[in-house]
């Protein structure tokens, strides 16, 4: 998959997806963990992703895959132990995007102390929402994301609740990993997570974005 960044010519293709766990602590809470010290990054494959319009395909390995909605931060600028005033001139554009969960499988990875990979990389669990400039965003910190399944709303939060904020987790996968533009960072989800099923519709949004809008389907 290609995005296009503001100020860039041409789309540029996705990079690497990091993602973020336990970074609301209401979220942390309801998994019966403790909220973090430091940020939980984990890894998603980009063949997890899909636009909005697209569908979320159940795999037959799981009987019980949740949603999860989350602010995706994007990276525009290559970045290494990035400066903490310099870190949000990195970020070129944000989404809403929902970081599907097989929950069942997390639970038997958690138990065995195996990493989350299969549980959060199946194909179409990383959909991404409409990209909107970092410029049009006035305070990251302060947007309202909900997800609705069926009309049905199932989380509501601000990202004022973030235990990490934005810029402190571009700060910190910048220690880690040299940041490349196409580079995706999924913030973290609110409390309300749950199971979707065949058949379902999701709307997830957040403050100034574009929705993400996707369906489910059991996979054949």
């Amino acid at each position: 998959m290609k995005i296009s960044l503001p100020q860039r010519p041409a789309p540029v293709p996705v990079g690497k997806l990091l993602c973020i766990g336990r970074n609301y602590a209401d979220h942390a809470a309801e998994m019966n963990r403790e909220a973090p010290d430091e940020p939980m990054v984990f890894l998603k494959p980009t063949s997890a992703l899909i636009r909005t319009g697209g569908t979320v395909e159940l795999p037959p390995q799981s009987q019980e895959v949740h949603h999860e909605v989350e602010l995706v931060a994007v990276i525009g600028k290559e970045g290494k132990n990035i400066s903490r005033d310099e870190v949000l001139d990195h970020v070129a554009a944000y989404a809403v995007g929902l970081d599907m969960t097989a929950r069942d499988l997390q639970a038997t990875a958690k138990e065995q102390r195996h990493p989350w990979s299969v549980a959060k990389g199946f194909d179409t669990f990383a959909p991404l929402g409409p990209l909107t400039s970092a410029a049009a965003v006035e305070d990251p910190q302060d947007l309202r994301i909900r997800l609705s399944v069926n009309g049905e709303v199932r989380q509501n939060a601000s990202t004022r609740r973030l235990l990490f904020p934005v810029g402190e987790l571009v700060q910190y996968c910048s220690q880690i990993f040299t940041l490349s533009p196409g580079d995706l960072l999924y913030t973290g989800t609110p409390s309300g997570v749950g199971p979707v099923a065949d058949g379902d519709k999701l709307e997830a949004t957040a403050t100034g974005l574009k929705p993400l809008r996707v369906s489910v389907q059991r996979a054949e």
